[in-house]
């Protein structure tokens, strides 16, 4: 690039940032996975060795059962124990101790406030069962009777709620008592007590497990920018495997002290915390059954020995619930689970994204409308870039200023190029103008442009957050499309067709902007600047509103400052059409020197 002119070579790096946008959304926006089958057979796996200690085998997902409506299956088993704690409605079922019903009270399937709840959990025998159970696996050398997924527990209470814990009790018959005390707080936080109480005369040796187990993949579409699927957290280190990767590998266990594995949607997740100082081993699976995928993670702990005559008491944890950030982040404190923040995906730009959204969430705090927010936010953020964006602008101004006389240079140079080309280094140099600078803003908006895109997908705040008008989701795209009229014409576009409002209002601010601007004095080069207001209008069409929204307003705040500076430096938005003339003082300083020649040889002929 060494022969190009610098205003060509702006071309080109625009041109490039344009293409990594327009490439990086084909992989930001959703697409649909096709399921590989694994041969993995659920229903067995084989024991992993510890130290000197072979730790068995964890109960595997159960076979199909007929499916039938949720409410039939919930009508088998009339001693469910009702789960209420203003955010979370359901039930406990007392055969098998599983939490198996479970619906966000908060939360609707689509913005009208009269959709139904978000359905988390749903028992077996459904069309997409999804549950969480807690057990105990007895070691081969000290057999007796644990529960099972059949064994039907004795309840406390017919209610639990978080001023009233419930207590499920089994006598395996053998002088061993199990115990599992589960209490849910305000939110989607639930405990476990387990204990064991052991009067059968002889020494036990038990280990703990919980599991998660689902059905089907998350309905709707999967997405690149978040991960779905399996994750945990293995000594400090977070392993993800998307639902689509558990298909090839199958199996995938580690050894951890403590740590957290769950099975995570966009918005919502399923998360079994363990005692953070115990060793466990964390295992995700995935089976075929019978032409279904079945995925199961789950944590099988340390053997515990009880004595005759003595008891053991184990505590976990369940999160079963939307991924709120401020939430997650106090159970982490509270709780002191390690890195549970990690659950919600901010991607590798997380040192910027988390800060944004924060901002954002605060300032919402303060005007109670995310959309007031992100205007704010964009605010802000001009504002923190005032210095470079004033710098580049001045170098841009300049070089509109001095636009006539480059074009007198390549038309005084035309056949020469590395003359033209060290003139307009000559006149750049003079004028103390770096083209290149001109670029800059451009790419620190790029992470920013990045950052938010991911905060507007997977932050649950932002999911059905109303603006004014006809936008009533921001993390949505704008829902109105030209090609219709706005809704006049009773008839809806296809997808590529639905640019709304405020892609259009981008749109039209960027050709403003892009006015503003030196443009090249290529015609073909001209005309392809001329179309990426086009270009992007489209492309952003199918993002999200906030983030169009953003859009829109920083380049208003930007061409407002460009179109200041300008005015500053007396230069007019045309000044590229204006010919290169000499200055109009220079006149009337001909006319004085004429007058007086013609005066002097009056003087003589006198």
């Amino acid at each position: 690039m060494k022969n190009l002119q610098p205003e060509q070579r702006n071309l080109f790096i625009a041109i490039g940032i344009s293409l990594v946008i327009l490439v990086a959304s084909q992989f930001l926006l959703p697409r649909h996975e096709t399921p590989a089958p694994a041969p993995t057979d659920a229903t067995t796996a084989s024991s992993t060795a510890t130290g000197d200690q072979a730790r068995p085998a964890l109960p595997g997902a159960e076979a199909d059962l007929k499916v039938r409506s949720r409410e039939a299956v919930l009508a088998d088993n009339p001693a469910r124990v009702a789960i209420h704690n203003g955010r979370l409605d359901g039930t406990l079922n007392t055969v098998g101790a599983r939490l198996d019903d479970l619906s966000l009270v908060d939360y609707r399937e689509t913005v009208d406030p009269k959709s139904p709840e978000i359905s988390l959990f749903s028992p077996a025998g459904t069309i997409k069962p999804y549950y969480a159970e807690w057990g105990w696996v007895a070691d081969k050398d000290t057999p007796t009777a644990v529960p099972t997924s059949t064994t039907q527990w004795t309840a406390s209470s017919d209610k639990l709620s978080p001023d009233s814990p419930v207590t499920l009790s089994w006598d395996n018959g053998e002088g061993v008592t199990f115990e599992q005390t589960v209490s849910v707080d305000k939110n989607f936080m639930f405990s476990v007590d387990r204990k064991v109480i052991n009067n059968s005369g002889k020494a036990l040796k038990l280990f703990p497990y919980g599991l998660v187990s689902r059905k089907g993949k998350p309905e709707g579409q999967s997405f690149y920018i978040v991960h779905e699927g399996p994750y945990a957290l293995v000594d400090g280190t977070l392993k993800d495997y998307t639902y689509k990767k558990m298909d090839d590998a199958g199996s995938e266990s580690f050894e951890s002290t403590g740590g957290w594995v769950g099975l995570t949607d966009k918005y919502w997740m399923a998360t079994l915390v363990p005692d953070q100082k115990e060793a466990v081993q964390t295992t995700m699976r995935h089976a075929s059954v019978d032409g279904d995928d079945r995925y199961q993670v789950q944590y099988l702990g340390s053997a515990h020995e009880v004595a005759p005559g003595a008891s053991l008491d184990i505590q976990s944890h369940l999160f079963a619930g939307a991924k709120e950030v401020k939430l997650i982040q106090s159970y982490e404190d509270k709780l002191g689970i390690d890195k549970f923040e990690l659950t919600v995906d901010f991607g590798w730009f997380k040192f910027l994204t988390k800060p944004l959204f924060l901002v954002i969430l605060w300032i919402y705090g303060l005007v109670g409308n995310f959309g007031i927010a992100i205007i704010c936010l964009t605010i802000l953020v001009r504002l923190l870039m005032f210095p470079l964006a004033q710098t580049s602008f001045r170098t841009m101004t300049k070089m509109k200023k001095l636009g006539p006389q480059m074009k007198a240079m390549r038309e005084k140079y035309a056949d020469d190029k590395a003359a033209m080309n060290a003139e307009l280094m000559k006149v750049y140099q003079k004028e103390k103008v770096n083209p290149v600078a001109g670029c800059l803003p451009v790419l620190v908006q790029i992470p920013v442009f990045f950052s938010l895109y991911k905060v507007f997908f997977v932050s649950i705040e932002m999911r059905h957050a109303p603006f004014f008008g006809w936008i009533h989701d921001l993390s949505a795209p704008d829902p109105t499309s030209i090609f219709n009229l706005f809704g006049l014409i009773p008839w809806t576009p296809p997808h590529a067709l639905m640019i709304g409002v405020w892609p259009l209002i981008m749109g039209f601010t960027m050709f403003v902007q892009q006015r503003l601007n030196p443009p090249p004095a290529d015609p073909v080069q001209a005309k392809m600047f001329l179309a990426l207001p086009f270009v992007f209008t489209f492309m952003l069409s199918s993002f999200p509103a906030g983030l169009v929204l953003y859009y829109s307003v920083n380049n208003t705040l930007s061409a407002s400052q460009q179109y200041l500076m300008m005015r500053r430096l007396g230069v007019a938005v045309d000044a590229e059409d204006q010919p290169a003339t000499p200055a109009k003082p220079e006149k009337p300083a001909r006319k004085t020197a004429a007058k007086a020649e013609t005066t002097t040889r009056r003087g003589r002929a006198k």
